[in-house]
């Protein structure tokens, strides 16, 4: 049940969902909560704030660490995926050395079966990411459902750095009728503006601060945004990258936030924001900014 020979550790590591299951059971009263913060490891400090928020919001927290291969469309990038449990654990122990952590394996999770469920996310599934990521969104919502499922969470924590996924998360839930209540937590970012990630490891330290230039590029759009038409902000971005010989630019993308449908035209009464999605040196990153 417990990892014993992770750095001596203390802390509940559980590796099996019954295990979890039983062990969640014991310290459940009517009135606790739980905090969840499903992650694939590879922590920085945007998980560790997602973690601090949970701990002070709930009774008890629970953080995973699943490297889910439904949600890869790319197999490059699922072997390429960093890997370190040790060095997660100590990260998540830094935070607080009560948060529980269940670290699966994949037939714990799928039971031999690695299947991915299909989902209705009413078209959400259909922009930015999902349009250049065939298939993720059915990956991201078949995990989600099943570590819902597991934990029972009554809050689980999400970063907005992500927001499309967010929005499809919140939607699954709604779907599947599922009583945990979504939380998006803001974008946690390296000294540059470079919003973090776990494949940010993969980058050169050039590149890593190289990278600024999308955070930049997102800031500027939001101040153009004010004064110009989306097609003339989205030209611009498109422009900048064409300059610059270390970054390919997949997408950028101004899109209503809640439906996540393309702004064609600006609306006072409709919250936007711009998506990005940039390639460098055939590392994928992902950033998002609020418009208003």
């Amino acid at each position: 049940m417990f990892a014993s020979n992770l750095n001596k550790s203390t802390m509940p590591v559980f590796y099996e969902k019954v295990a979890l299951i039983d062990y969640l059971s014991s310290i459940k009263t009517t009135n606790s909560t739980i905090g969840f913060v499903p992650t694939m490891g590879a922590l920085h400090e945007g998980h560790q704030s997602l973690m601090r928020q949970s701990t002070k919001e709930n009774d008890s927290t629970v953080v995973s660490i699943f490297v889910n291969p439904t949600q890869f469309n790319n197999p490059e990038d699922l072997a390429k995926y960093p890997r370190n449990l040790e060095q997660d654990v100590i990260k998540i122990s830094s935070v607080n050395t009560n948060i529980i952590i269940y670290a699966p394996s994949v037939d714990d999770i799928y039971e031999g079966k690695t299947l991915t469920q299909s989902f209705n996310f009413d078209g959400l599934e259909k922009k930015m990411e999902g349009k250049f990521r065939p298939g993720h969104f059915d990956g991201v919502g078949t995990i989600v459902k099943r570590l819902f499922e597991i934990v029972n969470p009554t809050n689980a924590y999400f970063g907005e750095k992500d927001f499309q996924q967010l929005q499809i998360v919140k939607k699954m839930t709604e779907k599947s009728n599922l009583k945990v209540n979504i939380i998006g937590c803001p974008i946690f970012r390296e000294s540059n503006g470079l919003a973090m990630s776990s494949r940010n490891e993969r980058l050169t330290l050039q590149e890593r601060e190289e990278a600024a230039i999308i955070y930049k590029t997102l800031e500027t759009a939001k101040t153009k945004f004010n004064s110009e038409s989306t097609s003339e902000v989205t030209a611009w971005v498109q422009q900048e990258f064409e300059k610059n010989d270390s970054f390919t630019l997949e997408y950028f993308e101004i899109a209503d936030e809640a439906t996540l449908s393309t702004c064609l035209t600006k609306n006072k009464n409709q919250k936007y924001r711009a998506f990005i999605a940039v390639f460098v040196n055939n590392i994928r990153l992902i950033d998002t900014i609020s418009l208003n």
